[in-house]
């Protein structure tokens, strides 16, 4: 082999180094393509597989115990239909949380949130989707002060604009991100939001940027104007490797994908 080929793999190795980690690919809750979603399985299913960090979906029980699912109810991805905030703990201890996913899951319950922190390891972020209102923030403040993580290792997102300034104001030192669907429903597709007013009331605010749908209104333009006002942009969900590869080359901060170290791996190995 040339001298020639030789340097050109390599300064190829080296952008692909410098391209996959410009952006933080996140674990949507979890290795979730593979996995049943927000569960352990799937959890250390990405932190074994090398996930730098991992996005899970948080709500609160009617006993006050922060548990990781999605849908306020639990018919999805427990398989009977019961409002999470109407069920204690260990109501909710009692369905099987992998079974939709197939057999081999069958046994995953609902973890709750002192679960999944204590899961994270040393130099990994843990994401936290708040899906409910300002009355989580008591016991989201005690499992964040108990799991013993970095202040850098936690960030928390969401859509309730209101609740996420609130849990700015509570959790200061920490990312906080303001989540939107941009141009996800038919609705606004017809009616595209304003990005822009997006960006500057989460900057009027004091949040640290936006978590947003993976939508054509991300441009170059939009992603230089937040990154000029100091903020970051993480966009789900990404299970694309085109499509990641040009929000990369936009600058994004984040991707979420549920195929986190496939897109990883992919990223790295075909540019």
């Amino acid at each position: 082999m040339s001298l020639f080929i030789i340097v050109t793999i390599l300064m190829l190795r080296i952008k692909c180094f410098q391209m996959t980690n410009k952006s933080l690919i996140i674990a949507h809750r979890g290795e979730s393509f593979e996995a049943p979603e927000n569960t352990l399985a799937a959890i250390n299913l990405a932190w074994k597989r090398n996930a730098e960090a991992v996005e899970v979906d948080i709500q609160l029980s009617k006993d006050k115990q922060i548990v990781v699912i999605h849908d306020t109810n639990t018919k999805r991805t427990g398989g009977v239909s019961k409002k999470v905030s109407a069920q204690s703990l260990h109501e909710l201890k009692n369905l099987e949380f992998g079974k939709f996913k197939g057999k081999k899951w069958i046994s995953e319950k609902i973890p709750t949130l002192e679960e999944v922190l204590s899961s994270v390891p040393s130099n990994k972020k843990i994401i936290l989707d708040i899906k409910c209102g300002l009355d989580i923030i008591p016991s989201l403040k005690k499992d964040i002060d108990n799991s013993g993580l970095d202040i850098d290792q936690i960030e928390l997102v969401g859509f309730k604009f209101k609740t996420m300034v609130t849990i700015k104001k509570t959790f200061p030192e920490n990312i906080v991100l303001w989540c939107h669907n941009l141009d996800y429903n038919i609705i606004r597709k017809i009616v595209k939001p304003n990005i822009n007013l997006l960006i500057k009331r989460a900057f009027d605010n004091s949040l640290n940027g936006i978590d947003v749908w993976d939508s054509n209104l991300i441009s170059k333009s939009i992603v230089e104007s937040i990154k000029n006002l100091g903020l970051k942009i993480y966009v789900w969900t990404v299970n694309d490797l085109e499509r990641a590869k040009r929000l990369i080359e936009l600058g994004v901060d984040g991707i979420n994908s549920d195929k986190p170290s496939w897109l990883t791996n992919n990223l790295f190995n075909t540019i």
